[in-house]
């Protein structure tokens, strides 16, 4: 059976593992990106780094993420992880939408998932966590971008994609990066890329929202209005500006402190609308410190339709086909989990990891 698992390294950090292999002391930082349903196809990862990996954490483990990704980093923070993901993996994979769904019955769904995987004490937990810490980014909406209607809300969208293929930094007119953290002592990630961003505290009582927030995706999700403690205005999909990340992880860190970023692919486009750009990436030297977990081509190839699943499933699959398409993917994400394991206990992992 061909390998399910695709592991990647930047220079300093294959450098690190070739000397010290693999530990969960090593990773600093988790990363997680947008992109929706999918993170279905790390769904075994996250279970066993939520339940196994980092189980015996002591010291500090940031988590940055966008949209699915801070969703699923909001598990990593409650008391039983394990079962926080379960819940996530659980409620997400068997989600359905009545026919041609209005936006607030799909933003009705969505706020009831987060509710059930955060339960009544998980936004405490986290903003409290004294191990976890995390950071969530949300975008928020300027001018046109900021309406809900879509006659508003469309041309504003329509404007910014523009506006972005010709230079990354021109979001600053639609958009605010708002970094949402439970550590402003620390940066989990150098935002200072020429986009105007704000540093907002997480506390219990913006948590949620932030969460809700960060999943709000444009025309198809309601935005979140005035979130506690970051002031009033409409913030929506972290992703919009930080889809994959394309500013250097933890920049105050120490050289041995290495990033772990379970992603869909090893590919990385910065934001939102540079998925329609063929030519922009992330910036390869931002990966230095940074170890890639993905799915194998191979294994990708082996799935119902050669493909993991995308939000596009939705409209596309009956319920029925979709729902067993999906959990087929979930069910075979677990072999990534096993093939990672196998990785840590290696004696050579390194010889198993390829540069990025």
């Amino acid at each position: 059976m061909s390998k399910a698992l695709a592991v990647y390294a930047g220079k300093s950090a294959l450098a690190q593992i070739k000397q010290q292999g693999i530990s969960q002391q090593q990773i600093k930082m988790l990363v997680g990106a947008s992109g929706g349903p999918k993170w279905f196809v790390l769904a075994g990862l996250d279970r066993y780094l939520c339940g196994e990996f980092f189980k015996d954490r002591t010291n500090e483990l940031y988590t940055l993420g966008s949209s699915a990704g801070a969703w699923r980093f909001a598990c990593y923070g409650q008391d039983d992880r394990l079962a926080a993901i379960n819940r996530l993996i659980s409620g997400y994979s068997q989600l359905c939408y009545p026919k041609k769904a209005s936006i607030s019955q799909v933003s009705q769904q969505s706020q009831q998932l987060l509710s059930e995987v955060l339960g009544a004490e998980g936004a405490m937990q986290v903003v409290a966590n004294p191990i976890i810490k995390s950071t969530i980014i949300v975008a928020k909406s300027l001018g046109l971008t900021s309406f809900e209607h879509k006659a508003l809300q469309l041309p504003g969208l329509l404007s910014s994609a523009v506006a972005n293929r010709f230079k990354r930094q021109y979001l600053n007119k639609f958009y605010q990066r708002m970094v949402f953290t439970n550590d402003s002592n620390q940066h989990s990630f150098a935002y200072d890329d020429g986009i105007t961003s704000k540093v907002i505290a997480l506390t219990a009582q913006n948590y949620q929202a932030s969460l809700q927030a960060t999943g709000a995706i444009p025309l198809i999700i309601n935005g979140v209005k005035d979130i506690a403690g970051a002031g009033p205005g409409m913030y929506r999909d972290g992703g919009i500006i930080d889809y994959h990340f394309d500013q250097p992880f933890l920049p105050h860190r120490q050289a041995s402190d290495l990033v772990l970023y379970p992603h869909f692919q090893n590919e990385f486009k910065p934001g939102w609308f540079d998925k329609y750009i063929n030519n922009r990436y992330s910036a390869k030297q931002h990966f230095d410190n940074v170890v890639v977990l993905a799915p194998s081509q191979e294994f990708v190839r082996s799935l119902p339709y050669a493909k993991i699943p995308e939000r596009t499933d939705f409209t596309e699959m009956s319920d029925s086909q979709r729902l067993k398409y999906w959990h087929l993917v979930i069910s075979e994400s677990y072999r990534l989990a096993d093939e990672f394991a196998d990785l840590v206990a290696s004696n050579n992992p390194a010889e198993h990891i390829q540069l990025i």
